[in-house]
């Protein structure tokens, strides 16, 4: 574990100290952790219903209501929200070494959605049961409004009625989201466990074939941010705030200036939008946090596969970039730490949705009561794969195009031959380096950025990269998988000392040599030269005792 991360900073108030965040004692914190999507705010895919039916909080509530009569209905939403996220699984996150979680919200479970003010009383124990649990076991909660009234992004994930950032449109949704931040840091102002107010999730969509496009939301964003914080401070001038910028979080050029000195900026990250696991996707955030002086925050990033994990966010962490993984838990998945079973008649449930015929009443309750079974922690399965990857401890497979970029002193990579021209997909930055289109390795479940799963990294003799791994215990063991273009020999070894040799004739198949014993280390670099020879490395293998 990375000693920015070690919870036993989770003490104080955060905040802002130039591009670093700093607890209350004012040491350096590197935040980590997952937000909980799909208990305040749900989205359809994580109940694997992706039609437009089923896209959302309002139609799912429509849907079950529908199926299941309003009494149970209510029934239902009450005990899903009690047992999505449950006292279980803040510890949980906490013995997996996490910091952190986000938290994210509809505003339809603090406000009723009526004309004026009528606040949810129950909605705000939610969150107060958490702040409990978070500050027992020592993990900071972000409030995270994901879904504001009338909707900030114009898309399914806001919960908006017709697809339009009706936010930046609506006076009344306007005046509601200043007065819900306001009730908010009014309540929270001396909870020192929440991290940060997260004032607006990914606003602004990007016009799309489907969407019209919301650019005039843009400058009403900067607006709503100028008048927003200072309602904010009236009540709490304690924590730190993150902001996002328009189009899904992704744009730093919405940073033109600091509108609070106390706050991140907070960015997201996913393969499907053209983000290798390299130093580009970060840049132009590096680039405006220099220029502001304020730290960043990858607030949303996740959906793909263990080696991506590995390779993104290591690499955060050496950029003193935080990151929240996406999400917690969901349904029949390998990416996230816990995989919530199938109940057994849900093809019925979701084929209703799609114009299929309707369960009774006693079906869609039987069904429902199932999924209120399954969501509980203890009855999900883990995927312990996920946090080994984020954290790189043994377990993970890592590939040999993501070697380390910042070893301290020396290099990491070193290479003999001239660099070749720079392409971001094909290239790590900042290095001299030949890395290849190889074979496309098996698909392991998942996501991954297409292309970016086929690099291997060529290597010829006196060549070599370094690795690191992180909470190595003893009897944790390393392989390589590689294809030799020739007859080849390659000395493994960790600060100076060799731990072994692997011979390898030349052929055009995949190999995996044998395993060598790693030293028990909190932080293991392990350098891999080729001595004779040429080959293609495509992953390390770091496993685990128990693999």
């Amino acid at each position: 574990m990375r000693k920015e991360m070690d919870r036993d900073l989770v003490s104080g108030y955060l905040r802002a100290d130039g591009r670093n965040i700093v607890n209350g004692n004012g040491d350096r914190i590197i935040l980590n952790g997952w937000g909980v999507g799909n208990w305040l705010l749900n989205e359809g895919y994580m109940w694997l219903n992706d039609d437009s039916h089923f896209d959302r909080q309002r139609r799912i509530e429509a849907v079950i209501r529908q199926l299941t009569g309003s009494g149970f209905s209510k029934f239902f939403w009450k005990e899903f929200r009690s047992r999505y996220l449950a006292e279980e699984d803040i510890r949980l996150m906490a013995e997996l070494g996490y910091n952190s979680v986000r938290l994210p919200f509809n505003w339809r479970v603090l406000l009723e959605d009526e004309p004026g003010l009528q606040w949810i009383e129950d909605g705000f124990k939610l969150f107060d049961n958490v702040l409990d649990w978070c500050e027992e076991y020592g993990v900071y909660a972000v409030l995270d409004m994901h879904g504001a009234p009338g909707g900030q992004t114009g898309a399914q994930i806001d919960d908006t009625i017709d697809d339009m950032p009706r936010l930046f449109m609506d006076q009344d949704s306007w005046d509601k989201a200043i007065a819900l931040w306001s009730k908010i840091a009014e309540r929270y102002a001396d909870r020192w466990i929440v991290g940060g107010y997260d004032l607006l999730n990914e606003p602004v969509r990007q016009e799309s074939r489907e969407r019209p496009h919301c650019d005039f939301a843009i400058p009403e964003l900067a607006r709503f941010y100028d008048e927003v914080i200072p309602a904010i401070r009236r009540y709490d001038k304690k924590h730190m705030l993150t902001l996002e910028g328009h189009y899904w979080g992704k744009t730093a050029t919405f940073f033109a200036k600091r509108f609070d000195d106390n706050m991140c900026i907070h960015f997201h990250r996913y393969a499907w939008a053209g983000c290798a696991p390299e130093v580009y996707p970060y840049q132009e955030f590096l680039d405006v946090s220099e220029k502001l002086d304020q730290p960043l925050w990858m607030g949303e990033t996740g959906e793909n596969i263990s080696e991506w994990y590995a390779a993104m966010f290591s690499l955060s962490a050496d950029l003193n970039i935080g990151y929240c993984v996406w999400p917690w838990k969901k349904m029949q998945c390998t990416n996230s730490p816990l995989s919530v079973n199938k109940p057994k008649h849900w093809d019925k449930f979701i084929e209703y949705t799609k114009g299929g015929p309707k369960p009774s009443y006693e079906e869609a309750q039987a069904i429902l009561s199932e999924y209120l079974e399954n969501i509980r922690a203890k009855n999900c399965e883990p995927n312990p794969e996920v946090t080994r990857a984020c954290f790189r401890r043994p377990g993970f497979p890592l590939r040999g195009a993501d070697f380390d970029l910042f070893p301290g002193k020396g290099v990491s990579y070193s290479g003999t031959r001239p660099q070749p021209e720079y392409n971001p997909f094909l290239y790590r930055m900042d290095t001299h380096m030949c890395i290849k289109m190889g074979r496309i390795p098996p698909k392991r479940g998942g996501f991954y950025e297409p292309g970016w799963d086929a690099l291997t990294l060529e290597m010829t003799h006196g060549e070599f990269a370094v690795y690191t791994a992180r909470d190595v215990s003893e009897g944790d063991k390393l392989s390589l998988e590689l294809v030799a273009l020739s007859d080849a020999e390659i000395e493994t070894s960790v600060g100076g000392r060799t731990l072994g040799t692997f011979s390898v004739n030349a052929s055009p198949d995949v190999v995996i040599t044998g395993c060598l014993p790693l030293p028990e280390r909190d932080k293991v670099s392990l350098k891999v030269e080729v001595r004779r020879g040429t080959v293609q490395l495509d992953r390390i293998l770091f496993t685990g005792v128990l693999d």
